[in-house]
C-alpha cells in the first residue's frame, strides 16, 4: 500500500490556525502523514549569504514557532494520520523526537553527517530525500543512518527544482534504488503532474509519495510553482487508490457485474442475440 505524505514545509505561514487547517486537508485528501519544516534562518544559510542576500534573510518569516511542534503533533494524530519533521538544526531534533513518527532528511542536507547521525540516534524511522544526490551519496547516508541506531530508512528519489522540469525527473532510477539498496524507495513530487506521480508508482513501484501542499494558493512557498491545492491532491490521491483496483486477479473470468449481459450473446445455432433460453425471461425484462 502506497503511504502519502503531505509536505506543509513553509505554506503554514507561520499561524497555528493554518497548520491546523493544513493538517484538516491533509486528513480530508487521505494522506498518511503530515510533515513540518522546522528551521532558524541563521541556521540554515551562512552569515555572508544572509547579508547580502534579501530573498534568503527575508525567509525569517517562513520559520514556524517551535512552541507550535507539539501541538501540531497532537492534532495531526488526533486525525489518525502520522507525525513527521525536517530538521535543519541539532537542536530541535532531540526535542522533537518526543513527538514525531518520523524524521525527514531534506536532499540539501544528505552530506551533513552530524544531522544524520543525531536523528539516527533517536532510533525513530528516517525519510531521506537524494535530489541532487549520486548513489554513492546516498549510500554513504544510509551507512551512516543504519550504524547509529536509525529504526528503519526509506529512500526518496527526487529532483530538487521547483517545479521540477518534466524532461529532468528519471523516475527509472526509483528501480535503480531499490535494487541497489533494497529497501522502500518512493517519490518526492515537486512536478505537480499527476500523471507523473502515479508513473511513479504503477510503472516504478515507489511505495512512498510526497506533495507539497497548500491550503489556498497563498501559502508562502506556492508561488514556486511545486505545491498542489487540496482539491488536486484529493482527486490525485484517490485516482491512485483505486488504481490498484483495475489491476484485478488476473483470472480471466466474467465479472459480477458481466453476468446479465452473458444472456444476451448470440446464441451459437442461430446467431441471434439472446441466447434462445433466455429470450421469454429478458423480453419480460424489457417489456416491464
Amino acid at each position: 500500500m502506497v503511504k502519502f505524505i503531505a509536505e506543509i514545509s513553509s505554506n503554514h505561514n507561520n499561524s497555528l490556525k493554518r497548520s491546523k487547517k493544513l493538517i484538516d486537508e491533509a486528513a480530508k485528501a487521505k494522506f498518511d502523514i503530515v510533515k513540518f519544516q522546522f528551521f532558524k534562518i541563521d541556521k540554515l544559510f551562512s552569515k555572508e549569504i544572509l547579508e547580502n542576500s534579501k530573498n534568503h534573510s527575508d525567509r525569517v518569516n517562513w520559520e514556524l514557532d517551535k512552541k507550535y511542534l507539539p501541538i501540531l503533533s497532537k492534532y495531526t494524530k488526533s486525525k489518525g494520520l502520522q507525525f513527521c519533521i525536517t530538521p535543519f538544526y541539532l537542536e530541535i531534533v532531540k526535542y522533537a523526537s518526543n513527538f514525531v513518527d518520523f524524521f525527514k532528511i531534506a536532499s540539501y542536507e544528505i552530506l551533513w553527517k552530524d544531522l544524520l547521525v543525531c536523528c539516527a540516534k533517536t532510533k525513530k524511522k528516517i525519510i531521506l530525500s537524494t535530489g541532487m544526490a549520486t548513489l554513492q551519496e546516498v549510500k554513504s547516508a544510509i551507512k551512516i543512518l543504519l550504524d547509529n541506531g536509525a529504526s528503519k530508512v526509506i529512500v526518496l528519489h527526487c529532483v530538487s527544482n521547483y517545479p521540477a522540469n518534466l524532461n529532468s525527473l528519471n523516475l527509472s532510477a526509483i528501480k535503480t534504488l531499490k535494487k541497489k539498496l533494497s529497501l522502500d524507495v518512493g517519490w518526492s513530487d515537486h512536478s505537480r503532474n499527476p500523471i507523473v506521480v502515479n508513473r511513479a508508482i504503477e510503472k516504478w513501484g515507489a511505495t512512498f509519495i510526497e506533495m507539497h501542499l497548500d491550503l489556498d494558493s497563498k501559502g508562502f512557498e506556492y508561488g514556486s510553482g511545486h505545491c498542489w491545492l487540496p482539491n488536486e491532491a484529493t482527486q490525485l490521491i484517490n485516482t491512485s487508490k483505486k488504481i490498484k483496483i483495475l489491476d484485478g486477479s488476473g483470472t480471466k473470468q466474467p465479472s459480477r457485474f458481466e453476468l446479465f449481459e452473458r444472456k444476451n450473446r448470440a446464441d451459437p445455432i442461430d446467431g441471434l442475440r439472446p441466447i434462445k433460453k433466455y429470450r421469454k425471461m429478458i423480453l419480460k425484462k424489457i417489456l416491464k
